[in-house]
């Protein structure tokens, strides 16, 4: 019996939702807590509490609490100065900024590792390679702390972005005719106000360290540190399916340790939530004067520490014959650029295969992304919470829950077709698909908030039924916010590591896997080409988003202040 039209698109708003949020993580726990369909934890819990676990647990909880406080200090101390301060150049430091995150953390953490290497190029110039033969010491947890506080610090400072837009302008105002300078009015007025988002940004980069699979694989597997996610990697890696019942376990563990930041973030932003009324946003208040250009040094001094530099010796590497051989005109060569991108099998499949599936990814959510923002916004009423709750699940937590889940979905045969989609493209599909539906509503929701909705009750006048109005009235009103959509997923799905590292079999290989397989090979030199090519692609797609902005509503791209 077909359902009446008014509860059609709610209807499959909250199937899909279900099918993309709730039936992963249902499936997980059931596999974990009550395999063959029976209640029986012992197995669990036992795999929780082993001793390779509760080092991986240890090991995840300490690098991802000390890059988290990295992170807000570094993060911090940016947000602060491009949003209170009348530093030149913001709109250029901010996306710099962001673009260090949207370069994959498998990319952040091979060319922190080339930048300290004792044949590094750049260290060498001003004396300060390490010796021959000594180890990197990026490898270990100071490096996992160091290179993913800097990756996570972003995180810390969109958030505080936002934050700073809740502040109203009258308070500083008030504070300025009572003669207040403006460290003091920072320090007592602005900090103690974004406190709140001070403590959920830390908590956004405590939860993201939990759940970053790139930089402990790179940085931690050479030297046996595991975390959580490297662990359930190599027990997977090492044992295949019959493994799934451990993994099932140490992903439920992970996404606990995960939703615990989740949730003591929510309970943050709920207790702040309606405090207060906004006349006009914060403006900069802080003139430099003076200081002005040694702000922006500093600022860009910070980026060429955390983006710059690494890129360059990632950069170095790629162009040099062979490791070791100094970089100069008469060594220069592409040889390795044209071997990823033109001769090697592997690596020029996993860049069509990035392209592909982060491409369908894109199309797909920016298509679901209109009718879900118009559902959400005018159809769902008070499911909204619920359903919201459900999509955003698969991307609050670690993408390594996300894919574990997925293999006990996939595995077996699909009912009533008798086909599985475990080894093929369509389980990473699937998987993407779920990680960034809630990145892909974001623009649309936003936009459809500002649609007055006159324009749909002249459609209903007209006699228009509701997929005729989605498609000739919403979808039109919508489609810069869904293209901007598309892209930003596209971004993310690009440089994806976590959840393909576990999902792909021969011929579906991502660029992410092929740059780790690269390095893990002892191809140094290729991964780097590989990590350098993809790079120019996020930052070409960024490039895109940035000219594309000017006709999105405000606060959409984190980089446009």
């Amino acid at each position: 019996m077909p359902l009446p039209e008014g509860l059609g698109l709610p209807a499959l708003v909250v199937a899909v939702a279900l099918l993309l949020g709730g039936l992963p993580f249902f499936r997980l726990v059931a596999a974990a807590f009550a395999p063959g369909g029976q209640f029986a934890p012992d197995a669990a819990f036992a795999e929780m509490a082993s001793r390779s676990a509760m080092t991986a647990t240890w090991h995840t909880l300490e690098t991802a609490s000390l890059s988290a406080a990295g992170a807000l200090l570094v993060g911090g101390i940016v947000a602060l100065a491009l949003g209170v301060t009348d530093v030149r150049g913001k709109r250029p430091l901010a996306f710099a900024f962001v673009f260090s995150m949207m370069i994959a953390p498998q990319v952040a953490a091979l060319a922190f590792l080339s930048l300290f290497a004792p044949n590094s190029q750049i260290l060498a110039l001003i004396g300060l390679a390490p010796a021959p033969g000594t180890p990197n010491p990026l490898l270990g947890r100071g490096g996992i702390v160091l290179v993913m506080a800097l990756h996570h610090a972003p995180l810390v400072a969109i958030t505080l972005w936002t934050g700073l837009r809740s502040i109203p302008q009258s308070l500083i105002e008030a504070a300025q005719m009572e003669g207040a300078s403006h460290a003091t009015i920072t320090a007592r007025i602005v900090v103690p106000v974004l406190r709140p988002q001070i403590v959920a940004a830390g908590l956004v980069a405590f939860v993201a360290g939990v759940g970053n699979f790139g930089i402990p694989a790179l940085l931690g597997l050479p030297v046996n540190y595991l975390t959580l996610p490297t662990l359930i990697y190599r027990r997977l890696s090492s044992f295949g399916p019959s493994s799934l019942g451990e993994t099932a376990a140490l992903a439920v563990l992970v996404g606990t340790v995960a939703a615990l930041g989740i949730v003591a973030s929510a309970l943050v932003a709920r207790r702040q939530r309606g405090k207060i009324e906004i006349e006009r946003p914060l403006e900069p208040f802080w003139r430099l004067g003076a200081a002005r250009p040694f702000v922006a040094a500093g600022l860009w001094g910070l980026l060429a520490l955390k983006l710059g530099l690494p890129l360059l010796a990632l950069l170095s590497e790629a162009l040099t014959p062979a490791l070791g051989v100094a970089l100069s005109w008469q060594t220069l060569t592409f040889d390795k650029f044209a071997e990823v991108l033109f001769r090697q099998a592997a690596t020029m499949r996993a860049f069509r295969n990035s392209l592909a599936f982060a491409g369908a990814a894109a199309v797909i959510l920016a298509l679901l992304a209109i009718a879900f923002a118009y559902a959400l916004e005018r159809r769902l009423g008070k499911l909204r919470r619920p359903v919201e709750l459900l999509i955003e699940l698969p991307y609050a937590l670690p993408g390594v829950v996300l894919a574990i889940a997925c293999i006990l979905i996939f595995l077996k045969p699909l009912p009533l077709i008798g086909v599985s989609i475990y080894g093929t493209p369509f389980i990473i599909l699937f998987a993407y698909l779920a990680r960034f539906l809630p990145l892909a509503l974001k623009a649309p929701v936003a936009a459809m908030a500002q649609i007055e909705a006159h324009h749909e009750e002249a459609a209903k006048l007209d006699g228009a039924n509701l997929w005729q109005m989605l498609r000739f009235i919403v979808a039109p009103i919508l489609a810069p916010a869904a293209a901007v959509s598309a892209l930003m997923v596209f971004l993310v799905a690009f440089n994806e590591l976590t959840v393909s590292a576990l999902l792909w079999s021969s011929g579906t290989e991502t660029l992410g896997v092929v740059l780790f397989s690269l390095k893990e090979a002892g191809l140094a030199g290729e991964a780097a080409a590989v990590a350098v090519s993809a790079s120019a692609v996020i930052l070409a797609a960024m490039l895109v988003l940035d000219l594309l902005g000017r006709h999105l509503p405000q606060n959409i791209l984190p980089w446009r202040l």
